[in-house]
């Protein structure tokens, strides 16, 4: 519910998130790890240490700590894909105050793939899934994805029911001009008789 509140910014009027793909959590303990062993030593000196100066001193650490940890946090967590009724939208969250996105209509998606190498990957279902853009030939890649084939198979599905759908649209429009075509056909013939 909170990933759908974070990514709705990123999508368009039309659009809705069917699912969001983060790096595993493993990944996100790495980057929290040394804010967090500051934080719990910086509170070990708070309490051990009454004088005033000191305490003040490890106060605004403490403060400056947290940011810290907050921001490597976020950095794990906005990192993410965002999986839409009508394409993936790639979430990379830089710091504060930078953000990108990039976004591949599933139109525009000229195929899937993922990649498990090694034995820590292996036991823990891990991988890399990349999905590559048709036009330009390039590829965005989320390393670290737990179980990237699930992901795989979630694009795909979404992409022919997207294809599906506007191939079925494309289909009643040119039923529709096909159908107006004839009949002004008809109606000129019916006036020449």
């Amino acid at each position: 519910m909170l990933d759908n509140r974070l990514f709705k910014r990123h999508l368009e009027s039309d659009e809705h998130i069917i699912f969001i793909v983060h790096r595993h959590w493993i990944s996100g303990l790495k980057h929290l790890a040394l804010p967090t062993l500051a934080l719990l030593v910086l509170c070990a000196i708070l309490l051990t240490v009454p004088e005033r100066v000191v305490a003040t001193t490890v106060l605004i650490l403490l403060g400056i700590t947290f940011v810290w940890l907050l921001r490597n946090f976020f950095d794990y967590f906005l990192d993410a894909w965002v999986i839409t009724n009508t394409g993936v939208i790639d979430v990379a969250w830089h710091g504060w105050f930078h953000r990108e996105s990039a976004r591949i209509l599933y139109s525009d998606i000229q195929g899937v793939s993922y990649e498990i190498k090694g034995i820590i990957p292996t036991i823990f279902q891990t991988g890399t899934i990349s999905v590559e853009k048709v036009s330009t030939g390039s590829a965005i890649s989320m390393t670290f994805v737990k179980r990237p084939r699930k992901i795989e198979q979630i694009i795909l599905e979404n992409m022919e029911k997207y294809i599906h759908k506007n191939n079925l649209r494309d289909a009643t429009t040119l039923q529709n001009l096909l159908v107006n075509v004839l009949s002004k056909e008809v109606q000129k013939q019916q006036s020449k008789k």
